[in-house]
């Protein structure tokens, strides 16, 4: 988990708990029976990326339903998919739709599923101010500059047009799921880059780096990027249609691409039998943007919103089956 998320999770719960205690233990939409009524487990698996956003949704959750306990492990979308198609878990996050061999898992199984989007990410590649040059690079650059023994040292090295200026880079270390999620975005393959970098945990040190070298360059989530544009600029990625720059808009739309994404949690129709259940899902479902914005990823568009809170709705009416975004 990125540390700066950490700490945006202990803010959204003052801020989660003012919303409590002006709105009082009334549920709405689709969440379930009162929150005095609960009670029992919810299991929770998968993505590393989706984790941190389930983790403050049951923070959250748990302080309005004391006698529920929401339990999140983090054991990859594949390994979280292998326990839910096993029974062992009730949802699993995924930062990728469910692929067809986990698909044929469920239903060799008989796990029934719906898959709801409960927000987006989006990851920015940033430089120093000073870079007046690479206002945009595209996938092929970015793959030249990151891939796995790349000998590329120099600006000038991934453009003849670029400037004679060291290359210094920043970004997250292995455990992070955003190092996942863009050595396989770019690289081809997930965990697949080159290691002569400094690696950090900790967001605020790859800006410090980027923003004290000339030549830096640097990766991590968007809302983070834009909340220190005055130390770091944002470059426009090309994929081949043309630069587009990351904001709220273009990851909402996926026009960002390849590092933009929905994130998804599948639940299994059994478990939405249990009352703790459906109350998670209807709480997290109902209060995604909130979610979303305070723990610093993209929030669902009134549109996106809207459709998982259908879909949450046939789920609990007793419609069954797989569903896909």
């Amino acid at each position: 988990m990125r540390v700066w998320r950490k700490f945006a999770i202990v803010a959204l719960a003052a801020a989660i708990a003012l919303f409590v205690a002006a709105c009082g233990n009334e549920n709405s939409g689709t969440s379930s029976p009162g929150a005095s009524s609960l009670s029992g487990d919810v299991r929770v698996d998968g993505s590393s990326t989706v984790g941190p956003l389930t983790e403050a949704a049951a923070e959250f959750f748990q302080q309005d339903n004391p006698d529920v306990r929401v339990t999140v492990g983090v054991s990859g979308t594949g390994g979280g998919f292998e326990k839910f198609a096993a029974g062992e878990t009730d949802i699993n996050d995924a930062s990728r739709t469910i692929e067809p061999d986990e698909a044929d898992a469920c239903a060799a199984n008989g796990i029934e599923y719906g898959d709801l989007q409960v927000a987006s990410d989006g990851i920015a590649v940033v430089v120093n101010p000073e870079n007046t040059w690479a206002t945009s690079l595209t996938v092929q650059q970015l793959k030249k500059i990151w891939n796995e023994g790349s000998p590329v040292k120099n600006w000038n090295q991934v453009d003849p047009s670029f400037p004679d200026v060291p290359l210094e880079l920043f970004g997250p270390g292995t455990d992070s799921g955003t190092f996942d999620y863009f050595t396989k975005a770019i690289n081809g393959e997930e965990g697949v880059s080159r290691t002569d970098y400094q690696a950090t945990e900790d967001d605020n040190v790859t800006v410090q780096g980027v923003s004290g070298s000339k030549g830096g360059l640097g990766y991590f989530g968007l809302s983070y990027a834009e909340q220190n544009t005055d130390k770091v600029k944002i470059v426009a990625i090309d994929d081949g249609s043309g630069p587009v720059t990351p904001s709220v808009e273009t990851v909402q739309s996926g026009e960002y691409k390849p590092l933009s994404r929905p994130l998804f949690i599948y639940v299994n129709t059994a478990s939405l039998q249990q009352p703790q259940v459906a109350g998670f899902v209807g709480y997290y479902i109902d209060n995604a943007t909130q979610i979303a914005e305070q723990a610093q990823f993209v929030p669902l568009t009134a549109e996106q919103q809207a459709q998982s809170k259908a879909t949450l709705e046939q789920l609990l009416g007793g419609s069954t089956g797989t569903s896909t975004p």
